[in-house]
Formats: structure tokens, C-alpha cells, sequence
């Protein structure tokens, strides 16, 4: 057989992590690459009886087919968490997605034909960059500093691609960096995206995740022009396995969105929709985040003080005010790839993301994203040992 594939498929390839990630999944690896939450703090007794309830519910409405926009009901629960959080929403204004995940694949079909230009951070998160690729895009990477994207780069960014269709950010906690957009920022880009016509994409799945300064406002909320597709996920705060997310968008782009969710699988479980919905009537959300949040500044705070006691001086970390990852950078001529690969997992038996994946133009081989959420303190604490002493040891720092 020899099949003739869509051009699109050329964009479609392995993450080059792939295999060395799949080594971490051995137990003998302390592995701080996927981005996990702890396991251990997974509601699961209470899970267990909403599961248990909504299939006995008479007439296995959890079990039928459901609207393809989302239960009603969890719409309605969704649009009270935004507006609890400062951003106005309606039920209407909610489509349930099969992940957030989803949404980014969906933004792209809707907005970006082959060649058109996606304007995202430098770096950026790995799994959009998945996403986006099989609509063949071109991307314009927007430089970094501690409050996020740098916005004179972001309007230079704009005007010398005067037809992009689209800004991606994730704004809380970003993937992979750890680093929050300052509110000035947040403004400003919204100014510059009404300015120059264009669509945002804000990706919010750490943005409860917080443990240290105050709560910022969603871009969502600053939207004067209906211009802002906001992403959420309940993964971070209840649990990943349910694959429940929404996107918050003006009617324009929503009603599109829902035609891209019918064809690409009819609707999100009606079992897991009913079974959140139920999750979030009976028991609080706000407290079970309030121990993510007690529990996940811990572990980070944990791993950077190994660090700083283990690494060489010359390796440095972000320090963040939520999230799940911290992001390091190695001196110029450091290979965190090949370093994983030739010493990292076979003797130190610690895994972690190596970094060059995540920019979307240049890849830039000396930075590393590592968790924190995942592992006990325990654990944490072993890792870091053993990964700054096979750091201290190779002769490459």
C-alpha cells in the first residue's frame, strides 16, 4: 500500500521528546516532564459517588447522546465560574470542548489557512504548537521577559505581519516558562489586537493555580470588541481523565466552533459533563483548589530550594506565582536534550522536558521546563540531588 497523504500531514510529526519522555514513565525515573498534577490530591471518593449516582439517575440520561454544545446545566455552572472570576458570561457564551486541547485544534480550523501567520510567545506551549501545525501556519515568536510577552515585540510582531489571524498566549503560569503577563500588558495587548484587527487565543488552564500575589483579570474580561476566544479547563483543579474544557467566545466565533465540535466528535462524554455538573452542585470547588494551591506552592517552593542548593550557580529558574512548571536556563552551548539523553536518565534517573521544542521558529537547545506538581516532596528533593550532581559532574557547566 502506498497511501497519498494530505500536505497537511507533513506538519504532523512525532514530538522529537517523544521516545525520551517514554523512558520517564519507567518507576526507576523520577520524571519531572509531563505535566501532571499530583495524583494524590484527585477528589476521588467524592468522583466515585457522582459517577456512581448520575448512572443510576432513572432514565440513563448520563448514559444517552447530549447536545453537542455541552449540557446545559454544566454551561450554566461554567458561565457562574467566569463571572465568579471577573469575566461576564452567559450560559449561551459556553462551549464544552473535549479538553481545552480541543480548542486550540478549533481555533486554528476556523482562523488560519496554510501560510497565514499565528503570533505566539517565544517560547510557547509544545501541545498548541501540535495543534496549530496541521493548518500550516507560519509562526511570529514574540520575545519574553519576567512580565511576560514583551508588547514593543508584539507590535512590531503585528505590523510587519499585517494580515495574521490570530495572538496565542497563555497569560497565568505560562507553559513553559511559569511566567504571568503583567496586568499593563494585558491592556496593552488587547489595544494593539483591536488596533490591528486580530484575533486573541488566551489558554487559561493554570490560571486557578494560584498561590502568590493577586489574581489578574482574564483577557476575556478586558475585551472591549468581542475579539478574545478564552480556553478553560477543569484538568488542573478536579482531574485531567474527565477531558472536560470550554471556550468562552462572542457568537460569531462560538457558533463556528460549534460546527468544527460536531464534525470532529459530536459532543464531550455526556457520562463525565453529567458527572462534573453533578461534582460542582455538590461539593466546593473553591475549597478543593484552595488545598491545590496550598500544596502545589509547597512543592515548588521545595524544588527551588534544591535547586539552588544542587545546581550550579550558573543554571537559572523561574520563579512562579502559580502554575505547575518552573523553566531553566543552562549557559549558551548547553544541550539539554542530548545532556537528558546521555546522562540525565541513564545516571541520574531523572527525567525532564528539554526546552528547544518549545520555540515555534528558532529552536534554542539550553533551556529545560520541569515539574513540580507531580512528585511528593520526597521525591522532588531526590531528583534535584541527583540531577544537579550529574550536572556538576558532566564538565558542561
Amino acid at each position: 500500500m502506498s497511501p497519498h497523504f494530505a500536505q497537511r500531514m507533513e506538519k504532523v510529526e512525532p514530538s522529537a521528546i517523544k521516545e525520551l519522555l517514554a523512558l520517564g514513565a519507567d518507576p526507576a525515573i523520577i520524571s519531572f516532564g509531563g505535566g501532571y498534577p499530583d495524583a494524590s490530591l484527585f477528589p476521588a471518593a467524592q468522583l466515585e459517588q457522582v459517577f456512581r449516582d448520575v448512572i443510576r439517575a432513572p432514565g440513563g440520561a448520563a448514559m444517552q447522546y447530549a447536545p453537542s454544545d455541552g449540557l446545559p446545566r454544566l454551561r450554566e455552572q461554567i458561565a457562574a465560574l467566569m463571572v465568579a472570576d471577573g469575566t461576564p458570561c452567559r450560559a449561551e457564551d459556553v462551549l464544552i470542548l473535549q479538553g481545552s486541547q480541543q480548542g486550540l485544534d478549533f481555533a486554528a480550523k476556523m482562523l488560519v489557512d496554510p501560510g497565514d501567520v499565528i503570533i505566539t510567545e517565544d517560547p510557547t506551549f509544545l501541545g498548541a504548537l501540535i495543534a496549530f501545525n496541521p493548518s500550516q501556519p507560519r509562526y511570529a515568536a514574540v520575545p519574553m521577559d519576567s512580565d511576560g510577552m514583551r508588547m514593543d515585540a508584539l507590535a512590531d510582531a503585528l505590523t510587519q505581519n499585517p494580515t495574521a489571524r490570530m495572538i496565542y498566549t497563555v497569560p497565568d503560569f505560562q507553559n513553559p516558562t511559569g511566567v504571568t503577563l503583567s496586568l499593563e500588558r494585558r491592556h496593552q495587548l488587547i489595544a494593539l489586537a483591536n488596533r490591528h484587527d486580530v484575533i486573541v487565543l488566551e489558554d487559561t488552564p493554570y490560571r486557578h493555580i494560584r498561590f502568590a500575589r493577586e489574581t489578574l483579570p482574564t483577557l476575556k474580561s478586558l475585551d472591549t470588541e468581542g475579539r478574545v476566544i478564552h480556553l478553560g479547563s477543569f484538568s488542573k483543579v478536579l482531574v485531567p481523565g474527565l477531558r472536560i474544557g470550554w471556550a468562552v467566545a462572542a457568537p460569531a466565533l462560538l457558533d463556528k466552533m460549534a460546527l468544527l465540535k460536531v464534525a470532529a466528535d459530536t459532543q464531550t462524554s455526556t457520562l463525565n459533563m453529567a458527572a462534573a455538573s453533578l461534582f460542582l452542585d455538590r461539593f466546593d470547588l473553591s475549597a478543593h483548589i484552595a488545598t491545590l494551591r496550598s500544596a502545589y506552592r509547597r512543592k515548588k517552593e521545595v524544588m527551588l530550594d534544591a535547586i539552588r542548593q544542587h545546581f550550579p550557580q550558573d543554571v537559572t529558574m523561574t520563579d512562579p506565582d502559580g502554575g505547575l512548571f518552573t523553566w531553566a536556563t543552562f549557559p549558551q552551548g548547553f544541550d539539554a536534550t542530548a545532556f537528558m539523553r546521555d546522562v540525565a536518565l541513564p545516571q541520574a534517573r531523572v527525567a525532564y522536558v528539554p526546552g528547544a521544542s518549545f520555540f515555534p521558529v528558532t529552536e534554542r537547545p539550553n533551556h529545560a521546563r520541569i515539574n513540580y506538581s507531580a512528585q511528593s516532596d520526597d521525591r522532588i528533593r531526590e531528583g534535584i540531588t541527583a540531577l544537579g550532581q550529574a550536572l556538576r559532574q558532566s564538565g558542561q557547566l
